[in-house]
């Protein structure tokens, strides 16, 4: 039995939005009737003076929506469900430790269990040589990884087995994009999918983006991008970022997500950016040890020859216990012109 208030059918939704704002309505049971009255389930003994009953509710059946309650794994190794995994359009993408190997497909069935934009479901066994792709397999589902990912209105083509996209990096997409003005030139050096790109064009009006990366799947995936929002502005470019750099005109901005070596690649970023201009770069760096990484990146920089100021530091994510992800703001203050200024 439930315990529940009498309440006129014609006032019913009042009484029970009434309920729900202050905390009393009791949502584990369903609303019952008995003639003209409603039966509103409560958790206190009566509420607004409606007269207080108790009645034979049925219970409200909840689908469970954390794949680790259904997953059909032995208790032992229950603790090591990750918390959280990816999804990339209707594809999620999971890392499971050698522990749960053997269950990887009851796992991916439970993930798809519970969730019913997902299609497919891929076991990552992580990021893979020069092109950073993902080493994937399909562990529930049908279909293959390839799939369009929605992010901030726009509709990105993409094949996580075939080309460089981080889910994770919506809102610093966003960030970067609210800061591009009218008629920016912008250069992404590690495009990958031209995620950035997409999203810059979408939220701002740059005059144009080079989206350059050297594996030749990220130009395919970008056009395609590109003709599902009718984008005009973003110019794929496969090859060497720094040797296509060469023949590209000074940029407002430059984006360098690539945070293992990213800093290797500042002084391409530097000689192609203008006086006045902002290089985005992503660094992975142990956090005991990033204040040292800042003031040797300014040093190194001084001795190519060129003045810059740090606008802003982001830490993003964790990435090991010791190591973050961070986002550096470094603007292009001047470049020198003699070697005695560079000391």
């Amino acid at each position: 039995m439930a315990r529940c208030v009498r309440v006129p059918k014609q006032e019913g939704e009042r009484a029970r939005a009434d309920l729900l704002s202050k905390g009393m309505l009791d949502t584990s049971r369903r609303i019952g009737s008995d003639g003209q009255f409603l039966l509103i389930p409560v958790l206190a003994e009566g509420c607004g003076g409606y007269e207080a009953a108790d009645a034979d509710l049925e219970p409200v059946e909840r689908a469970p929506t954390d794949y680790r309650d259904v997953a059909d794994v032995p208790e032992g190794v229950r603790g090591e469900l990750p918390t959280s995994f990816d999804v990339v359009g209707d594809v999620a993408i999971i890392k499971l430790p050698d522990a749960l190997l053997p269950y990887k497909r009851r796992i991916g069935e439970a993930m798809m269990s519970v969730s019913r934009s997902v299609r497919a479901v891929m076991l990552d066994s992580g990021v893979k040589g020069e092109m950073r792709v993902r080493d994937l397999e399909q562990i529930a589902g049908e279909g293959g990884p390839e799939t369009v990912h929605r992010e901030f209105g726009v509709r990105m083509a993409i094949d996580p087995s075939k080309v460089y996209f981080n889910p994770r990096l919506a809102t610093e997409r966003a960030r970067v994009a609210s800061l591009v003005r009218d008629g920016e030139t912008v250069i992404d050096m590690f495009a990958g999918a031209a995620p950035f790109g997409l999203v810059i064009c979408r939220m701002a009006r740059p005059e144009v983006v080079y989206s350059i990366d050297i594996n030749p799947e990220a130009e395919g995936f970008a056009r395609r991008s590109m003709a599902l929002n009718r984008i005009g502005n973003i110019v794929p470019i496969t090859g060497d970022a720094p040797a296509a750099m060469e023949g590209l005109p000074p940029a407002d901005r430059v984006i360098m997500n690539l945070p293992q070596t990213a800093e290797s690649f500042l002084p391409a970023a530097l000689m192609g950016a203008k006086d006045g201009g902002t290089v985005h770069l992503y660094k992975v760096a142990e956090r005991s040890e990033f204040d040292g990484f800042m003031e040797r990146m300014r040093y190194n920089a001084r001795s190519l020859g060129f003045v810059i100021s740090i606008e802003g530091v982001t830490e993003l994510k964790t990435y090991s216990p010791t190591m973050s992800v961070y986002a550096i703001d470094i603007k292009r203050e001047t470049r020198l012109t003699s070697s005695e200024d560079r000391a």
